[in-house]
């Protein structure tokens, strides 16, 4: 059983399911976006926990939220929960950066993104919800 099958999805289905089943319905750049984040989020940290929140958002978390996957006409949104408290290097955040507590990746069509320092952001953010849980 995976660790994202642990939580509860809708209609029965695990929010691995559920996230699957966006991909697929989305069926252009969006979808193909959505799926490489989840690929560059799961190398990240193999332990990730899928979820599926505020009916229909794709959430990863390890000890807490590390970001959504949020998908608009032209933008598919990646939203940080700490974000505000992470260093970002490579400059990775574009978007909600007025905030005191969350940033996030706007990706629209065609972008590409840095996949290296997409990672490490990872890494940043489930070790600051490490060191938040004790």
């Amino acid at each position: 059983m995976k660790k994202s099958d642990l939580k509860d999805g809708e209609g029965g289905h695990s929010p691995s399911q559920l996230i699957d089943a966006r991909i697929k319905e989305l069926s252009d750049w969006r979808g193909k976006m959505l799926s490489h984040v989840r690929a560059l989020i799961h190398q990240a940290d193999p332990e990730v926990v899928e979820e599926w929140k505020w009916r229909g958002v794709p959430v990863w978390s390890h000890n807490g939220i590390i970001c959504t996957g949020e998908t608009y006409k032209s933008v598919v949104k990646l939203t940080f929960a700490k974000g505000a408290s992470l260093d970002d290097p490579s400059g990775l955040f574009n978007s909600s950066l007025e905030g005191n507590t969350r940033r996030a990746i706007d990706l629209r069509e065609a972008e590409e993104i840095d996949e290296n320092a997409f990672k490490a952001l990872v890494g940043a953010a489930i070790t600051l919800n490490k060191s938040k849980a004790r």
